[in-house]
């Protein structure tokens, strides 16, 4: 993968001078297109060999490009504890809007690379963070992004004589540290683990372009004209064509019975009885959340269920139990324009707590799969590959010590009316019933049918569906409290 930057590729200054003003210009009014199109987003991975030129790469990219519509993220290595997320968290939250341009100097491709160079992680976890890697950067791609890979590569030989360069000068010694002699002295086993990242990675919709650095003039000049190429062709070609649909499609039963049909809505729990087992279960709530080793873990708890299903009056109950202090409600509505100018599942990823709190999603992504399948908000391939990326979603989640605990609350279409027509009757309930919701009850069998999909393709090991039955209110609240307070209890065990 390497040789053909070792060939010592040269570029003279007199044929850098005559080249670098044109490439300069296209670069430039291709930036400004991408500005004013605003139909896609640009993000440059700039990563390699040290002393291979990295900095100076980004310096002149800022140079030649408008620096205002850049947004340079130089990310190094940092120990998720010290985040209390997931590895990726912090690299979805700086992702660009449509019409912007980013440069990452640091990826995420550098945590597990180090950890893999030093030994800190095994082949097995090097291939896990590969596939999750993969799994990111297609879900990057289908949404739209333009994502190229550079890695600025010196032979080992090569980058010896780059930083006896550096450190003989007085004005550059200082950009040479004694790490980065120690890594020159791991040269070889990091050529090895580079190898098989980059092998692994390079992909039809994001490969690696490999860089001679030895050379600045060849260096500029290749990495500019390979962007280059690449946003023009992309400005002139519009959106990529949308991948195959990768979900089987959903075959339903022939006896015509589902999951929500098997839930007995009858259950109901006695007025007294629910008072005192609510304040039971909100003390055992709130015990497990101070508990020391709660500090650990953080929680995501999804609410979604039929429109009057009773989805507020369970998230008030399990906030009642808690330290204002600890936890985050976030509705989802309809997508803002900032949200709409990222991938789908940017506006999630921003509000996962970190360790010792809890987030509550009033309605989550899945609206992907349900409302803006059903409402055709979306295309098939992008709600069918939705599953996909959830799932993937929710791993990461769990494996990073964050609870997920998901929710859907059920009610019959009778008892659905009944509340329907209660809230228009009562004056200080109305807020609660629109016209979507009339509208969205004439589309009861479309939805039905969506949720069950949703559970048969989402209700994993690591993250399963909780069905709760919600005719009766009081039943289906204890449900919910029980259901969070013994995921707790199980973790802190």
């Amino acid at each position: 993968m390497f040789e053909s930057a070792e060939l010592g590729h040269r570029i003279d200054k007199e044929r850098y001078d005559r080249e670098e003003p044109a490439l300069r210009h296209a670069l430039l009014a291709a930036q400004y297109e991408l500005v004013r199109h605003g139909k896609f987003p640009v993000v440059i991975l700039i990563g390699g060999v040290d002393g291979a030129g990295k900095g100076e790469v980004l310096n002149l990219l800022n140079e030649w490009m408008d620096p205002r519509h850049i947004q340079t993220n130089a990310m190094r290595p940092v120990a998720e504890e010290l985040y209390g997320r997931p590895h990726m968290w912090r690299f979805w939250r700086v992702l660009p809007p449509k019409g912007r341009l980013a440069i990452f100097v640091g990826s995420w491709y550098s945590q597990p690379l180090l950890q893999r160079v030093y030994k800190e992680s095994k082949r097995a976890d090097l291939e896990l963070q590969i596939e999750e890697i993969l799994g990111f950067e297609q879900m990057l791609a289908d949404e739209g992004t333009l994502l190229l890979k550079f890695w600025l590569h010196l032979s080992e030989d090569g980058q010896r004589k780059r930083f006896r360069e550096l450190a003989k000068k007085k004005r550059t010694a200082w950009r040479v540290t004694d790490q980065d002699w120690k890594h020159l002295g791991m040269y070889p086993r990091f050529e090895k683990v580079s190898r098989k990242l980059l092998r692994e990675t390079s992909t039809a919709s994001a490969p690696w372009i490999v860089v001679d650095g030895s050379d600045e003039h060849y260096r500029s000049l290749a990495i500019g004209t390979a962007i280059l190429d690449a946003m023009t062709k992309r400005l002139a070609n519009g959106a990529p064509v949308p991948r195959p649909i990768a979900a089987p499609p959903s075959v339903p039963p022939i006896d015509g019975v589902s999951v929500l049909d098997r839930l007995d809505l009858t259950r109901a729990v006695p007025k007294e009885e629910y008072e005192d087992e609510l304040a039971e279960q909100q003390g055992r709530l709130n015990r497990l959340t101070r508990h020391p080793k709660f500090e650990k873990y953080s929680v995501v708890a999804v609410f979604e269920g039929c429109d009057a299903a009773g989805k507020g009056g369970a998230i008030r109950r399990v906030t009642a139990a808690l330290d204002a202090r600890k936890y985050d409600v976030i509705p989802i509505a309809a997508p803002t324009d900032e949200e709409k100018a990222r991938p789908y599942l940017w506006r999630f990823w921003r509000h996962i707590p970190e360790n010792g709190r809890i987030a509550v999603f009033d309605r989550s992504w899945y609206g992907r799969v349900l409302v803006e399948r059903v409402e055709g908000f979306c295309s098939e391939a992008d709600w069918m590959r939705a599953y996909g990326e959830i799932n993937d979603f929710e791993e990461q989640l769990v494996t990073s010590r964050t609870l997920v605990v998901k929710f859907w609350l059920q009610i019959s279409k009778d008892e659905q009316l009944r509340r329907f027509e209660d809230r228009q009757a009562v004056a200080f309930k109305q807020h609660k019933i629109t016209d979507e919701d009339w509208r969205n009850r004439n589309k009861w069998d479309a939805y039905s049918g969506a949720v069950c999909d949703m559970i048969d393709r989402t209700s994993t090991e690591l993250a399963p569906w909780t069905l709760v039955e919600a005719n009766d209110k009081y039943f289906a609240r204890l449900k919910v409290l029980r259901t969070l307070a013994d995921t707790i209890e199980r973790a802190l065990r």
